[in-house]
C-alpha cells in the first residue's frame, strides 16, 4: 500500500512539473494536474493540501536532481571547476528532457514575492555555482591574486574574486534565459560551450584553458541520468 501510495505521490510531483512548465503557477491547476496524473483530485489532495505545497515538491525534486548531479561528477573525479562546467550542460540537457528543472525556474520566477514557498531552486542553482567557484579557489584552479579580464587594477583581491564570482554566476542563469526562447539542446549546448570559452581564460588565464574540457559531458552520464528519471516516475502502476 505504501509502495502504491509512493508512486502515486511521484506521479503528482511529475504531472505538476509539467503543467506548472506549460502553463505558468498561475494558470495550472489542481484538477488539470491530478488528471494527468491520472488519479482523483481526492488523492492529490491526500498527498499535497494545496498548490504552493506541491509546487514545493516540484522544485524539491528539481533541486534533488541538480546535487545527484554534481555529486555524481565530483564522485567520479572531476575537479571543481570542471565539475561546474559539467553541470551547466547537465542544466542545458535537463530543461528540455525533465519538465521539473524548467518546472523549478518558472515557479521561482512567478511566485518571487507572492508566496512564502519552502523551496528556492533559482537560489539552490546560484549557491551550487558559487560553492563551486569557491571550491576551485580553494584547490587553487583560479589564481585569486590574478584579476579577471577587464577588472580594475587598483580593485583588492576579494573585490575582485567576488566580480568573478558574480560574473559567472550571471552568466549562467542565462543558460535558463536561453533556453525558453526555443533552442534546441544542440543549440543550446553549442552556446554553453562557447560560454565557457569566453569564461574559462579570465578565470583561469590563457595557458591553462586547455586543462578543461568546455563541450558537453559523455553519453554515459546521459543515460545515468534517464534511469534516474524512470526509477523515480515509476512504473505507470494505478493509483
Amino acid at each position: 500500500m505504501q509502495e502504491r501510495s509512493e508512486r502515486t505521490r511521484r506521479r503528482l510531483v511529475c504531472a505538476g512539473a509539467e503543467m506548472f512548465h506549460r502553463n505558468g503557477y498561475a494558470n495550472a491547476t489542481l484538477g488539470e494536474i491530478a488528471g494527468a496524473a491520472g488519479v482523483t483530485k481526492g488523492a492529490l489532495y491526500f498527498h499535497f493540501a494545496s498548490k504552493d505545497e506541491l509546487a514545493d515538491a516540484v522544485q524539491r525534486r528539481g533541486c534533488g536532481l541538480l546535487h545527484d548531479a554534481v555529486r555524481g561528477l565530483r564522485e567520479n573525479g572531476a575537479s571543481p571547476l570542471q565539475a561546474l562546467i559539467d553541470t551547466t550542460h547537465w542544466l542545458a540537457r535537463m530543461l528540455h528532457e525533465d519538465p521539473a528543472i524548467p518546472a523549478s525556474f518558472r515557479i521561482t520566477k512567478e511566485c518571487a514575492g507572492q508566496h512564502v514557498n519552502a523551496v528556492d531552486f533559482h537560489d539552490a542553482w546560484l549557491t551550487v555555482v558559487s560553492e563551486l567557484l569557491r571550491e576551485a579557489r580553494d584547490v587553487g584552479e583560479l589564481p585569486v591574486d590574478e584579476p579577471p579580464a577587464g577588472a580594475d587594477d587598483e580593485m583588492p583581491t576579494l573585490d575582485r574574486w567576488e566580480s568573478a564570482e558574480a560574473l559567472v554566476a550571471a552568466a549562467l542563469c542565462g543558460i535558463e534565459v536561453l533556453a525558453g526562447t526555443g533552442l534546441s539542446h544542440w543549440e543550446l549546448r553549442r552556446k554553453v560551450a562557447a560560454l565557457w570559452g569566453l569564461l574559462l581564460p579570465s578565470l583561469v588565464g590563457e595557458a591553462r584553458v586547455g586543462e578543461y574540457r568546455t563541450g558537453a559531458v559523455g553519453a554515459r552520464t546521459r543515460a545515468v541520468g534517464a534511469e534516474r528519471r524512470r526509477e523515480f516516475q515509476g512504473t505507470g502502476a494505478q493509483a
